[in-house]
């Protein structure tokens, strides 16, 4: 088999966009810049921090990053809505399997199933996933009508505990912790994770521009690759991993974020569905019905063309990504 790298033009530089802050799940592209690996494909990695998924959408789109990680609903509703965009962003891996999105309550507000947050006031900033996609979690958990308060994204768990609403949405493993940082103990919360409550959504996936595809297709897999083997060993090794992330945000608390890194690894990234269907890869049926349910809530201006939104042919050899994922 050809080396990737001699394929790609050497020292390819790539623009990468996060979803986030540097936070715990960060790592799972800072390790493999810190290690040294997409160098060794032939790439020179930039990995910028975020302000959520649809920023990175927007910017891959733009032409301002190069590639970059975002929720995949975000990304399909992005391109039914801009349907002569010149330049919109394709998914070329799949990251979280699951959404990462929840519910989250204080259990002293007696809200413990969730048909009993049925009239109550839910809060979060108007772009976060678990709000743009809880009428998918309504809708499997016979709930018919809450009050949305919007808030920035620092206030969220601040106004929880004040109880200025009754619940909020957010990702579990960084609500939970937001939560904890603020003296309040985990199991003193409700988390009502939308995969285990019949939103069956994928989450993250890594997106690249058309243009990059075009061009320099074994770029993407070179990428794709040396992500690959940095994932191994954040999933081996998750308190090395994340002296990375420390690297570029010196302020961060590192256990803290360790901890959140380990919740994510073990909630959206290693789950029973990415080891059936594969890590980085999915399938098909479940991609097509997941497009059916964004084209429903979000209300699209045009269908899901699904060979738009998913290109998995870039991806490195099976048996590289058969690896990634240790077995449980």
């Amino acid at each position: 088999m050809v080396c990737l790298s001699a394929a790609v033009q050497a020292q390819t530089p790539i623009k990468f966009q996060l979803d986030w802050r540097f936070e715990g799940p960060a790592a799972l592209f800072t390790h493999p810049a810190a290690k040294g690996y997409f160098k060794q494909e032939g790439l020179d990695v930039t990995v910028d921090s975020g302000n959520g998924s649809g920023g990175a959408v927007t910017r891959v789109a733009s032409g301002s990053y190069d590639m970059g990680f975002a929720d995949l609903a975000a990304l399909m509703e992005f391109n039914a809505n801009n349907p002569d965009a010149p330049n919109k962003p394709v998914a070329v891996m799949v990251v979280y399997n699951n959404t990462p999105a929840a519910v989250l309550a204080l259990k002293k507000t007696g809200i413990a199933t969730p048909q009993e947050l049925e009239g109550k006031k839910l809060g979060a900033p108007v772009f976060d996933a678990g709000r743009r996609a809880f009428p998918l979690f309504a809708q499997a958990n016979s709930i018919s009508k809450v009050e949305w308060t919007t808030m920035d994204p620092p206030l969220r768990e601040t106004m929880l505990m004040r109880g200025d609403v009754d619940a909020i949405t957010g990702f579990s493993f960084t609500s939970l912790l937001n939560l904890e940082t603020r003296g309040i103990k985990a199991e003193d919360v409700t988390v009502f994770s939308y995969p285990d409550y019949g939103v069956k959504l994928y989450g993250n996936v890594i997106i690249a521009s058309p243009e990059l595809i075009k061009s320099n297709p074994a770029a993407v897999t070179a990428f794709l690759t040396a992500f690959s083997k940095g994932v191994k060993e954040v999933m081996a090794d998750p308190k090395t991993a994340i002296e990375s992330v420390k690297a570029r945000d010196g302020l961060i608390n590192v256990p803290m974020e360790e901890r959140r890194l380990v919740m994510a690894l073990d909630a959206v990234v290693n789950t029973a569905d990415a080891r059936k269907e594969g890590f980085g890869r999915l399938d098909k049926e479940r991609l097509a019905q997941v497009a059916k349910q964004v084209e429903q809530v979000f209300e699209t201006k045009q269908p899901i063309v699904l060979d738009e939104v998913w290109n998995g042919s870039l991806l490195p050899d099976a048996a590289l990504l058969d690896t990634v994922l240790p077995a449980r």
